[in-house]
């Protein structure tokens, strides 16, 4: 009971904290009237100190008083990555598709898909089910499936960027991820005897989540439900994929 307490606080005191987020008119007034270069400098070090509430005050000062400066892409991309550090997933979002609509063309943008990514998978962790410690492999996968496509968008579009390798490794956790939800509709088909529905989700995860650690279910729940269905052709061509791929399955020998 007093771990649970302990949980419940810690989350509230997260919870209030990021209630505290988010920059007002009233707080740009607040920074100093300095020249952009010094502002600057004084949000890098903010940033190095990991102040990140305070970098995004100063950046967001410079961001209003000099929208059109020489430094003002790279106060927009160091306001991203503030956001990101912050836990500022609203403005951190709206910031890089800002961005990435008005400089399509910018040397950095490989940076901005990435940290969009970065952002999305930060979304989409749960706090409550992280405590709690709870697997809810069946919640909404908007923001993983999101940040793939960025990633992928730095893979294919930007091959030699930094930041491709990095993309590649979260793609593979992200996949997974993905995996796991298709298979839960899967089985929530399967138990309630939607059979076409369960059989086209197993589907599915076969055709774009293979090799993974839920084709070997997938290809279960195709068999079954061809089996309900009637559909032998597509039954035995499954199980020979389960047997070529998964020998020891208990399905095999029946």
């Amino acid at each position: 009971m007093e771990k649970v307490t302990i949980k419940i606080m810690c989350l509230t005191l997260m919870l209030v904290l990021a209630g505290c987020s988010g920059t007002t008119e009233k707080d740009i007034q607040k920074v100093p009237d300095k020249s952009a270069q010094a502002l600057f400098s004084d949000a890098r070090q903010s940033l190095d100190n990991g102040l990140y509430q305070k970098a995004i005050q100063i950046l967001s000062a410079i961001d209003s008083r000099f929208p059109y400066g020489p430094i003002s892409h790279q106060v927009q991309l160091d306001l991203i990555y503030a956001y990101y550090k912050s836990g500022d997933a609203a403005q951190g979002i709206a910031l890089t598709d800002r961005f990435l609509r008005l400089n399509p063309s910018h040397a950095n943008i490989d940076y901005v898909y990435y940290m969009r990514a970065l952002i999305n998978i930060a979304t989409e962790t749960n706090l409550f089910q992280d405590l709690a410690g709870i697997d809810r492999s069946d919640r909404d996968p908007t923001a993983a499936r999101a940040a793939f496509n960025d990633l992928k968008t730095v893979l294919e579009k930007y091959p030699n960027s930094k930041y491709a390798a990095d993309s590649r490794q979260r793609m593979i956790g992200i996949k997974s991820r993905l995996a796991k939800y298709e298979l839960a509709v899967a089985r929530y088909y399967l138990k309630r005897e939607a059979y076409v529905s369960s059989a086209n989700r197993g589907k599915y995860i076969v055709e774009y989540f293979s090799p993974s650690p839920e084709t070997e279910e997938a290809l279960e729940i195709m068999i079954v439900s061809y089996e309900k269905l009637g559909l032998d052709d597509l039954r035995i061509n499954a199980k020979q994929v389960l047997a070529a791929n998964y020998p020891n399955n208990d399905l095999i020998s029946n």
